[in-house]
Parts: C-alpha cells; sequence; structure tokens
C-alpha cells in the first residue's frame, strides 16, 4: 500500500502511523579511481581504525547525494564532483547494528594535493590496487566495491543485497 493509499482522519493519527514504520539507517559513499586504476580508501581515526570507503552516515533530511558531498568535504577537504550513482545495496542487521541501505556513487578524483584530512576522523588514505579490497575491507563492503567498479559511471544505480547482486 502506498503512501497515497493512506486515510488518516486527522495528523496525530498520521504522526502516530510514520513513527510505528520500521527505520533504516544509511550511509553514503564514493568510488573514486585514480587515472593509474586504483581505489581511493581511508583509515578511520576511531572505531576499529580499519580501512574504509570514503563517505559515512546520511543525516537527518538529508539526500544520499547531499550526504556523499557532505562527508567528502568533511573528510578529505575537497568539493566532490559526483558523477552518478554506482550502486545501492541494501544490507541486513548484524546487532547490534540495523539494516541499512548504502549508497555507493562515482566520484571525480580530487587533486591529491588538495586532500587534508581531519585528525579525529581519519589518519590516511591510499590508492589501493582493486584486487586487494577482499585484503582490506570487511567482506560486505569488499562486495559492494567491486561490484560499483563494474558499473561505468552514469550507468548506474546497480541494486544489491548484503554486497551481491539481485538481477541478472
Amino acid at each position: 500500500m502506498g503512501e497515497q493509499d493512506q486515510d488518516f482522519s486527522d495528523d496525530v493519527e498520521a504522526a502516530a502511523f510514520y513513527a510505528s514504520l520500521p527505520a533504516t539507517r544509511g550511509a553514503a559513499g564514493a568510488v573514486i579511481r585514480s587515472g593509474r586504476g586504483g581505489v581511493m580508501l581511508v583509515r578511520r581515526a576511531y572505531g576499529a581504525r580499519g580501512w574504509g570507503v570514503p563517505g559515512g552516515i546520511i543525516e537527518a533530511g538529508e539526500s544520499p547525494l547531499a550526504a556523499c558531498r557532505r562527508e567528502l568535504h568533511e573528510e578529505l577537504g575537497v568539493r566532490a564532483r559526483v558523477l552518478g550513482p554506482a550502486v545501492v545495496d541494501w544490507v541486513p542487521a548484524r546487532p547490534p547494528r540495523t539494516a541499512a541501505v548504502q549508497w555507493l556513487f562515482h566520484v571525480a578524483a580530487p587533486d591529491e594535493a588538495g586532500v587534508r584530512l581531519p585528525a579525529e576522523e581519519l589518519t590516511e588514505w591510499a590508492w589501493v590496487a582493486p584486487g586487494r579490497l577482499h585484503d582490506l575491507l570487511p567482506s560486505h563492503t569488499a562486495r559492494r566495491m567491486a561490484a560499483a567498479l563494474e558499473v561505468a559511471p552514469g550507468r548506474g544505480p546497480l541494486y544489491l543485497e548484503d554486497g551481491r547482486p539481485v538481477f541478472d
């Protein structure tokens, strides 16, 4: 049943209905390739401190595209030129984490000299050969990135579930 099919007698009833719906987290990240074929990864300064994809959580009221641009400005100090969506990946709950929708966008490589990492968030960045993604990233993230690399800019998005294509 679509949102337009709901018949609410007042705003209070509508608010209660929407508050009862499940919430899904979202994140937006960037697939950034160097001219030499490497993929940009960043190392987090917090949490597990492992390698990850540039990007982060979509904030309340923010679109996935706006989140990608904001996160790249916050994490890398650059104004991103987004080329288009690459993949949309539904990620199942992995307690304590809830289910999420992860967006990856193709982004033009920034001028390396302009990259500025905030010390409280990131410790380093690197161009990584696509064949090393599974060595450095969690398996579901590596699958998502590998799938995104198969989608040409302007030809996405590819829909995934847990990093795996659903459609042939």
